[in-house]
């Protein structure tokens, strides 16, 4: 069987890549202007399509979207058959579909993927696909769905959900009917496995205090008011910034990047949120989550992803010891760079933690080294993974006493309750709300688990951000030449100083991370960096941000 050239032939045309954009595979997947990626959108339902076949039709999904990124912007990920990211040499296949100039080059491209990757053709091809609120949504999904027709593929369209929603479905959708079948593949499904573990868990304990819940105007809003009732018994939440219609409104002054970043409550939260009382935001596709309060001076304090690893972390490992499994089953912590200083200490007293490269799929595939593998990045996105042995162990351990038993059935739960696919701000959030149900914690006591020292992130926009590469999982420079010497000396004069620069994934920028013991101190260090990079990049000095120092 070959390709159905034609047919492609004939849809290709319609979606013509512009000539004058190139379009890189990265962390998460396609990002940039929703108006751009017609053509990337188009080629990206081929791929999965020939990424199904190669997998002998099991199905791939694709999600549509650009998360915490301004509305105008958008993109489009591939999603693999257990609902993780795709695999690692196939991005560049992506990359090189995405920039094929012309229809025969896109042709060629193809024919020389096929051969190459020894695509049984005749095997069936099965794309589940999914996309946010945005605007330019509806046009990519066309897009997406000429190309799944061109190569013959069969859809099914899982229409305006969440990212951990669609992954959910990938793999619900492959493991049914089978003894390791993950879910219901339908929304219905994915609410129902996570608010019966999220009850099992908080079962005669008084019932949670009300939270609030930012949702940075974007598709999380839908599912956060489907799962709202259901819970609301012993979780009651307040929907905040859910607003799917105002033009423009999508993570502006709002959710979980706004709030790390600017580390401060969005407007609308402020004008509610009460001392004492806690919060948290998720991002556009809520697949991260930010935890925050007010302490007893009306003081904003941040609970980021270090703060809900550290938290989680702690509870299974105290579960797996109760449940007198701490000999058979390793438990270990995978962080990034972005990690505050205070916890990774705070974690290492307790358990193995890994430091790898920003972005999930390295985090993800770190993780799947230990039986229980946490990981978080600082931004909020995260989730837990269980082996599948571990988990077998879990089910078949015979309890010798009450609280080896409840710690079993805890675990099992847990289990149930994280959405192991790819990080999920709503199971993050029940996840947070089990540990501190079973802890009694308030924020504060939650948050004094260790003390974060002061830390400062900051995007410095360049001209090429290629330039700027990076090594010992992107704590350190290797180009441009001689700017690591410069940013170490600066780090040196600084009390617990650490800063380190690395390309964005997902933005034309680099970012610049810094900490210090002081806050006036990690600013000024994050601030001096910028100054540097912005200077080293060839920035217009007529345009340099005042606050570079």
């Amino acid at each position: 069987m070959t390709l159905p050239v034609e047919t492609i032939t004939q849809y290709a045309d319609k979606h013509a890549k512009p000539s004058e954009l190139s379009f890189q595979y990265g962390t998460a997947g396609f990002r940039t202007l929703g108006s751009t990626l017609d053509s990337v959108v188009f080629r990206v339902a081929i791929l999965a399509a020939l990424r199904s076949k190669k997998h002998d039709g099991r199905t791939i999904g694709v999600m549509i979207t650009a998360s915490h990124n301004p509305e105008e912007d958008n993109g489009v990920k591939i999603v693999e058959p257990r609902g993780d990211m795709l695999e690692a040499a196939w991005e560049v296949h992506a990359t090189n579909l995405a920039n094929a100039p012309t229809t025969a080059d896109l042709i060629a491209s193809l024919e020389t993927l096929v051969q190459a990757t020894k695509i049984d053709l005749s095997k069936p091809a099965n794309v589940v696909y999914a996309s946010d609120t945005r605007p330019s949504g509806p046009a990519l999904v066309a897009s997406l769905e000429d190309g799944l027709r061109a190569i013959g593929a069969s859809g099914r369209n899982a229409g305006i959900t969440t990212t951990p929603v669609l992954h959910y479905l990938v793999r619900s959708i492959n493991t049914k009917g089978t003894e390791d079948s993950y879910g219901v593949d339908s929304e219905e499904g994915y609410l129902e496995k996570l608010t019966t573990a999220y009850k099992k868990l908080v079962a005669n304990r008084p019932p949670s205090p009300l939270l609030l819940v930012d949702c940075a105007n974007g598709v999380g809003a839908l599912i956060a008011r489907k799962l709202a009732p259901i819970i609301q018994d012993v979780l009651p939440i307040r929907l905040i910034n859910e607003s799917l219609d105002t033009p423009g409104a999508l993570n502006k002054n709002s959710g979980a990047d706004f709030v790390k970043t600017s580390q401060k409550l969005p407007p609308s939260v402020a004008e509610v949120l009460r001392s004492g009382q806690r919060g948290c935001s998720l991002d556009g596709d809520a697949d991260r989550i930010i935890y925050y309060y007010l302490d007893e001076r009306g003081s904003f304090r941040l609970l980021d992803g270090d703060k809900i690893a550290a938290l989680t972390a702690a509870f299974i490992v105290e579960l797996v010891k109760l449940a007198g499994l701490e000999s058979s089953v390793r438990v270990g912590i995978v962080q990034t760079a972005y990690a505050n200083g205070a916890s990774t200490k705070y974690l290492q007293e307790r358990l193995p933690v890994k430091c790898v490269a920003t972005g999930v799929k390295h985090l993800h595939h770190a993780a799947e080294h230990y039986d229980v593998g946490v990981y978080f990045e600082a931004n909020g996105h995260g989730t837990v993974l269980f082996s599948d042995e571990t988990v077998k162990t879990f089910k078949t351990t015979e309890p010798q006493s009450p609280a080896q038993a409840t710690a079993l059935e805890h675990l099992v739960s847990l289990t149930q309750l994280i959405n192991q696919t790819v990080g999920d701000a709503l199971s993050d959030m029940l996840l947070v709300e089990v540990v501190l149900a079973h802890k009694t914690y308030t924020g504060a006591e939650w948050d004094s688990l260790y003390v974060d020292l002061p830390n400062r992130l900051v995007k410095v926009s360049v001209a090429d951000r290629t330039a700027f590469k990076t090594e010992d999982a992107e704590r350190r420079l290797t180009s441009p030449a001689g700017l690591q010497g410069k940013i170490d000396e600066l780090v040196n004069r600084y009390q617990s100083g650490r800063s380190f620069v690395r390309p964005s994934g997902t933005e034309d920028v680099v970012r610049v991370y810094a900490e210090a013991a002081i806050r006036g101190q990690a600013d000024e260090l994050a601030y001096r960096v910028g100054g540097l990079v912005y200077d080293e990049a060839g920035g217009d000095p007529a345009k340099r941000p005042k606050e570079f120092l």
